[in-house]
């Protein structure tokens, strides 16, 4: 296990809302500083919060690889992640928070593929879904391996699908919010192990902005047909002014639970529940947090002489945190 005054040099690659919020992340740890900030931008437009770092534009971060442990990268998972996170494990221990899970087995095998060849660490699909929710999954599958997995997400911001109804003619903003249907939960915390389709777990909630003489009507019927979004959800749209979205609607927030519900027993005649809940004011920070704290198990992985791409089940729990084996064993254990 490393020293405590070992202190991690942390890059950037991409500055928006993940990205600040690892910058966030970094300033609360007592082993990490954030060394470089990578953009696609011009640099001096870009304005960080961290007095010490330094904003490079992306085409400089290959000559900064004796300067930067981990680079954290905090780029979109549609065309960004897929090109990126193989490329630049050429050169640096990585992490992204690629969350396409349909995608994930063949992301894994482009990264691991460079990652080994190199000598470094890429720990991929980083965040709380895929990643925390991910271990929470599988540590309840193991241990009531009689049972059924339930996942429900929100009450909380789909910035994806948000952007969808934004592509729509006509629209200025929009918030989408995904909730949990509440029948839906309190069967399936009750132990009754309920068959619910796409409609009976989420219904989702649409705050419009429009242009001035916009088609309202149609616009709601365009967000509520839309295949692969909101043609299989129960769907309603409010139409509100940009003060309104402004007001009420400029954060984040998001969250969600996993659920398993197992039976014990020799003939199975208990129920047991197993609960993994979060509830979040800003999606983007607590993702950011998740990273560097896998960005600091990255670290370690590669000073040990490992190499090679990880997901999040591969990491052992100790190497998250920054306290000594013995401290956790008093204190967490």
């Amino acid at each position: 296990m490393l020293g405590s005054d070992i202190m991690i040099n942390i890059a950037i690659l991409g500055y928006g809302n993940l990205g600040r919020g690892v910058e966030c992340a970094i300033k609360n740890t007592s082993d990490m500083q954030l060394s470089y900030v990578f953009t696609r931008r011009a640099p001096e437009t870009v304005k960080i919060l961290t007095e010490a770092a330094t904003v490079c534009h992306i085409d400089e971060l290959i000559n900064k690889q004796n300067e930067i442990d981990v680079l954290i990268i905090c780029g979109g998972s549609a065309t960004d992640l897929p090109v990126q996170t193989p490329e630049y494990v050429k050169y640096f221990n990585v992490i992204d928070s690629f969350d396409t899970h349909a995608k994930i087995p063949e992301h894994f095998e482009n990264v691991n593929k460079n990652a080994v060849m190199s000598g470094k660490i890429g720990i991929i699909s980083v965040g709380w879904d895929p990643g925390m929710f991910s271990l929470n999954r599988l540590y309840a599958n193991a241990i009531l391996p009689e049972g059924k997995d339930y996942t429900f997400w929100g009450k909380g911001v789909s910035q994806g699908h948000s952007d969808a109804i934004r592509r729509i003619n006509g629209v200025i903003d929009a918030r989408q919010y995904t909730i949990p249907v509440p029948s839906a939960v309190e069967a399936v915390k009750n132990g009754e192990m309920p068959t619910l389709t796409t409609r009976q777990k989420h219904t989702r909630e649409c705050f419009v902005v429009v242009e001035d003489g916009a088609d309202k009507a149609k616009i709601e019927t365009e967000i509520k047909t839309m295949p692969n979004y909101f043609a299989d959800y129960d769907t309603t749209v409010h139409f509100i002014t940009m003060d309104e979205m402004k007001r009420d609607h400029a954060g984040l927030p998001h969250g969600g639970t996993v659920i398993r519900s197992g039976k014990t027993g020799w003939d199975n005649q208990n129920t047991a529940i197993i609960e993994y809940n979060l509830k979040l004011d800003s999606n983007p920070e607590f993702t950011a947090s998740v990273l560097v704290a896998y960005a600091r198990a990255a670290y370690r992985l590669n000073q040990n002489g490992d190499k090679g791409c990880k997901t999040v089940f591969d990491i052992p729990p100790a190497l998250l945190s920054s306290k000594s084996p013995e401290e956790l064993r008093k204190n967490l254990l």
